[in-house]
Parts: C-alpha cells; sequence; structure tokens
C-alpha cells in the first residue's frame, strides 16, 4: 500500500525531491503554508477514492493523486500521478488544481488536472486520461458551490489587491494592452504563490534579492571583505594541493 505525502503543503520537484523507502513515499523538500481559498483548506490532509475499472485512483487535496492497479500481479502499477503544483486561473476564479512532476512516462513526468464543481457532498467524481500520461479527475464539493467561493481576488493581501486595482485602472485608461493586462495578473498570481514561476524568473528574483543587498556602500564593503577572505581561502587550499590556478587583483 502506498501511503501520501503527509507533511504539510509543497512545491517541489518530485523527480529531484522525493525517494521511494519501501512502500511510503518521503518528502525531502521545503513546504509551504496552504495558499488559495481559505475555506478549502478543510480539505488538506484527507484523501478521496475513485475505482475504475482495475484501477484506483486516491486525490489527497494539496498533496498528490495516486493510482494502484488492483490485481494480483507480481508487477502491479502503485504510483504518483502527480504532486501539489499550482492552481489553474481563469478571469479572477480558481479553476482547479495542476498535480504535476508524477512518476516517469517515457520522455516526461505524470501531470494531472483537477476540476472542482459543485456537490452535495466532497466526492471524486470522475478520471480519465484524455492524453498519456496527462490524467483529468474531477471533484464534487459544497464547498464550492457559493458563486463568490473560488474568486481570486479576495484571498490576495491588500498589497496584491492594489496592485490588481492598478493593472485594471491603467487597462482602463487604455494605457496598457490586454495582453499586458494578463501578464501583470500573472505576476500577481506568482507573487502571491498561487502560479509556480518559472525557472528562468526563480533565478532573476534571486538576482534582483542579491542586487538589492548592495543598496548602500557599507553593505557592498562588507560583502566585499567577505568574499576577498573566501577567496585567499580558496587560493590556500589550491596551493596546498598543487593546483595551477590564474587570477588578478580585479577578479
Amino acid at each position: 500500500k502506498m501511503k501520501f505525502v503527509t507533511s504539510s503543503l509543497q512545491f517541489c520537484h518530485h523527480s529531484n525531491f522525493l525517494k521511494f523507502n519501501q512502500n511510503i513515499i518521503l518528502p525531502s523538500c521545503l513546504f509551504v503554508v496552504f495558499l488559495g481559498p481559505p475555506h478549502l483548506f478543510r480539505l488538506a490532509g484527507k484523501c478521496f477514492s475513485f475505482v475504475e475499472s482495475t484501477y484506483k485512483y486516491e486525490f489527497c487535496p494539496f498533496h498528490n493523486v495516486t493510482q494502484h492497479e488492483q490485481t494480483f500481479r507480481w508487477n502491479a502499477y502503485s504510483g504518483i500521478l502527480g504532486i501539489w503544483h499550482e492552481w489553474e486561473i481563469d478571469n479572477n476564479t480558481f479553476l482547479g488544481m495542476w498535480m504535476r512532476e508524477g512518476d516517469s512516462c517515457e520522455t516526461k513526468s505524470r501531470q494531472t488536472k483537477v476540476h472542482l464543481v459543485c456537490g452535495k457532498s466532497n466526492k471524486l467524481a470522475y478520471v480519465s486520461e484524455p492524453s498519456t500520461c496527462v490524467y483529468f479527475l474531477t471533484f464534487e464539493t459544497p464547498l464550492v458551490c457559493h458563486p463568490h467561493s473560488l474568486l481570486v481576488y479576495p484571498t490576495l493581501s491588500e498589497a496584491l489587491q492594489r496592485k490588481w486595482d492598478e493593472a485594471e485602472q491603467l487597462l482602463y485608461d487604455e494605457l496598457i494592452t490586454q495582453q499586458g493586462y494578463k501578464k501583470i495578473l500573472k505576476e500577481i498570481f506568482e507573487e502571491a504563490g498561487l502560479l509556480k514561476a518559472t525557472e528562468e524568473k526563480e533565478v532573476e528574483k534571486r538576482n534582483k534579492k542579491i542586487s538589492l543587498e548592495f543598496e548602500t556602500v557599507e553593505k557592498c564593503s562588507k560583502e566585499y571583505k567577505q568574499l576577498s577572505k573566501e577567496i585567499e581561502k580558496l587560493k590556500d587550499l589550491l596551493s596546498q594541493h598543487g593546483i595551477a590556478y590564474k587570477g588578478n587583483s580585479g577578479e
């Protein structure tokens, strides 16, 4: 039997950060707090099953989706179809959850989109595989029956709401295009943690953070002295091992 990831909600790559230990999936990455409509937090820590033909699917909101082959074959499949990754958002509305970076499948990883619909009870109602290794789940819950239950704007911080309001005004004044407006919204959602930024953007954020550290001469001088000490240590280490190196005072 495969156990679902029981730690807090995560944004990490399964292929790089999850490892198998017998029948238990062990998370070994950093976790973040719940992000999204607050009332949906009630679903965290729970799992819902659905049996289709010889397969049992298990959906654990904000954790993962697993598939278990119900057979006595010695090599019956039991694995991960996706790890909680991000929301799908359109027109100020949470449309569903994307569970990505599941088990490897040919040249890519399995992934699952979970569509949230109104229902009388919390239930995994439908599972399909519209394309190879890409799955589609329909999850029914009374938590999304209210017409405003999946609005994005109320879940944002005041600062991000103001940023959204400013973008609306710019669009109204025709100072930005519809494409520019959508780009700003995407940045807002990424900053809020609702969407996962691309690796390029993550690098850009880190570089921006580093540049902010040198806003003053004092900070720059302090960092320069620290780096100089590290360079001297590296030079000594290279000399001890007889490794030639090139360098100058400018470097």
